[in-house]
């Protein structure tokens, strides 16, 4: 059997390759066009004029007939990747498509397959055995074998192993094609690991990556979800993995069947101690998965643990029930770190992601947690324009130094948080109608108001929490407190601004904003961040309301940047909210990870998973303490 991989070619110079293509796409570009237009006389390859005779109805119905995808050689060489247990995906899902379009990847091992018809890829290729319009095809299958050769260069090029199938080859015997990948993998892909671990709450591998990164061996994983499951094994499940087992529910595990276990990782779910989950503790059923865990390491007695949550467990709120789960570990032999927030920011991803990491190391090893130190932050920053599509080509500007009271008035502020400076005006804008900034926008800004309208909408912003007006944190304010506030005031005007939906009448109380609560946003976005931003908000598993802006823009004043960014963000609706392979990449999932077929799945799994960055800088720290060894 012949895995070709047009050798004839390989002399030639890259060079030489592309400047054929690029002849050969051009004409393609001006040239080829769908069969709703009429059909061409002529076709232009290589600078050569060739003569197209029109088909006869039967080449014509057969060509109709042929597939561009799910031929049927792919189906027969699909079946038998099935039948060896080989998890398999296609481009069209990777997080960076990549070159050629292979019919089918093998992410785990990095290796596209690509099912090649014997005609249109020149299988034993000679000028002249065709027949009709000869020179014009002999042009556009030698055309088609350049372009197999330059795909393989540059795939090789970034990693990736290709194998190419005769379509002839395929059909005469489907598994001994497949066997040649199997026997590749098996040859290059030895078990030759560090240490082993065991992947509770696995999700979709935040945690396998980094860990196999570091040299080690997954034994096992546990993950309830089916779609995550799905994933996980189609990223990393491979065929050779005859020993690893997929555990299912951890509720139902007890004893692991592994001999020894280097290390058990995992994110515990965390709705029940975050604010969004109401903080419910081990009263909510998903907080008593925390006792699982804990079941689990003890009747396993790992060397070492490592688990992430939310920054809410770390709430003065939950210092009993984290004083709990530390107590619980000590209690079945384990010595604890103290534990620590880690954010996605200080390991190189521009993202706001607080999570506590708690680290513990059995205590007939405890020396090595006194060695162990959590990662300190790196030195590499990234822009947002670096991870979302379509703004890697925008321009990034130089940020502007201002003297604060420019910025603030006389009211500066004593401390921002760390993504926002004092002498700068922020990377970020937010729609919010109770809460007022340089970047603030109110939907009054993008209605269309008068300045008298302004006025008393701002009126109603700064004094609405007053406790002249009642005792909760923003209260509607009377029409007879209103003109008092604003002079000459008109009930009619209230009503106009009702009627244009930025004030709401509630009943014996008065008008306030419609858009009352901070997080709500307005018209369904919170925030837009710009391109230059060094951050983006925590992805979550149920969304956000944030956005990202596809231009950058700059000022001379914070009232200009905020007229600008109205007039050519807002206005022009030059914004969107970030796609499933945008939050992969703020995760640190690698380009040749396979996501979800659905990108609403997808997003909500990114918003799930933990950092890669920052677990493979934890986990090196922890393994460098000699703890596996």
């Amino acid at each position: 059997m012949e895995l070709h991989q047009d050798l004839r070619y390989e002399s030639l110079t890259l060079m030489g390759i592309s400047q054929q293509l690029n002849l050969f796409e051009k004409d393609k570009e001006m040239n080829e066009s769908a069969l709703k237009y009429p059909r061409r006389k002529s076709r232009v390859i290589a600078n050569k004029k060739y003569v197209i005779s029109a088909p006869t109805d039967m080449v014509s119905n057969t060509m109709k007939s042929i597939p561009s995808t799910g031929t049927k050689i792919e189906q027969i060489f699909e079946a038998e990747l099935i039948a060896s247990k080989i998890n398999y995906t296609t481009p069209e899902y990777l997080i960076e498509p990549i070159e050629g379009k292979p019919d089918f990847v093998i992410p785990k091992y990095r290796i596209a397959i690509f099912c090649d018809g014997d005609f249109w890829h020149g299988r034993n290729f000679e000028k002249g055995k065709i027949k009709s319009n000869s020179d014009f095809w002999d042009a556009k299958i030698e055309r088609n074998i350049l372009r197999d050769s330059e795909v393989t260069y540059e795939l090789k090029k970034k990693d990736w192993v290709v194998f190419r199938f005769w379509e002839a080859d395929i059909k005469k015997n489907a598994s001994k094609c497949v066997k040649k990948i199997t026997d590749y993998i098996s040859k290059n892909f030895k078990a030759i690991h560090q240490f082993t671990f065991v992947d509770l709450f696995s999700g979709i591998g935040g945690f396998r990556i980094p860990l196999e990164q570091l040299g080690g061996k997954c034994l096992g994983f546990s993950e309830i979800n089916k779609q995550s499951s799905e994933v996980y094994k189609r990223n990393f499940y491979g065929f050779k993995d005859e020993n690893e087992i997929e555990l299912g529910d951890i509720t139902k595990l007890g004893r692991l069947p592994f001999t020894d276990i280097d290390l058990i990782v995992g994110g515990v779910p965390c709705q029940a101690w975050s604010v969004a989950g109401k903080m419910k503790g081990f009263d909510d059923p998903r907080g008593q998965l925390w006792l699982d865990t804990i079941r689990v390491v003890s009747l396993n007695q790992p060397k070492a643990f490592i688990f992430e949550n939310v920054k809410g467990l770390i709430d003065p709120r939950n210092k009993a029930n984290l004083d709990l789960i530390k107590s619980q570990f000590e209690d079945i032999g384990y010595s604890l770190k103290e534990p620590r927030l880690l954010n996605s920011y200080d390991f190189g991803l521009p993202q706001n992601r607080d999570r506590i990491f708690i680290v513990g190391v059995r205590k007939d090893l405890k020396k090595y947690i006194q060695k162990f130190e959590y990662p300190t932050a790196i030195n590499k920053h990234s822009f947002l324009a670096e991870f979302v599509g379509d703004n890697k080509n925008v321009a990034l500007l130089k940020k502007k130094k201002f003297d604060p009271q420019a910025i603030f008035g006389d009211k500066v502020p004593m401390g921002r948080n760390r993504f926002q400076q004092i002498n700068e005006l922020n990377d970020f804008f937010i729609f919010c109608d109770t809460r007022n900034g340089h970047t603030t926008i109110h939907s009054w800004d993008i209605v269309k108001t008068s300045k008298r309208e302004k006025e008393i909408c701002m009126s109603i912003l700064r004094n609405r929490r007053k406790k002249i007006y009642g005792d909760a944190d923003g209260n509607p304010i009377s029409f007879k407190a209103l003109t008092s506030l604003n002079e000459n005031l008109k009930e009619s005007e209230l009503k106009a601004l009702v009627k244009k939906k930025i004030l709401k009448f509630v009943d014996n109380k008065g008008y306030d904003f419609i858009n009352s609560k901070n997080s709500s946003g307005i018209n369904g976005i919170y925030r837009i961040y710009l391109p230059n931003s060094k951050v983006f908000s925590t992805l979550t598993a149920t969304g956000t309301r944030d956005m990202v802006a596809m231009t950058n823009i700059e000022g001379g004043s914070p009232e200009e940047y905020k007229e600008q960014f109205i007039n050519q963000v807002v206005k022009k609706k030059l914004y969107r909210e970030i796609t499933a392979r945008e939050a992969a990449k703020l995760q640190g999932f690698p380009d040749w990870f396979s996501i979800h077929k659905d990108p609403n799945v997808a997003k909500k799994q990114f918003g799930n998973a933990v950092s890669t960055s920052v677990i493979l800088h934890l986990s090196k720290n922890l393994i460098c303490t000699g703890v596996f060894k």
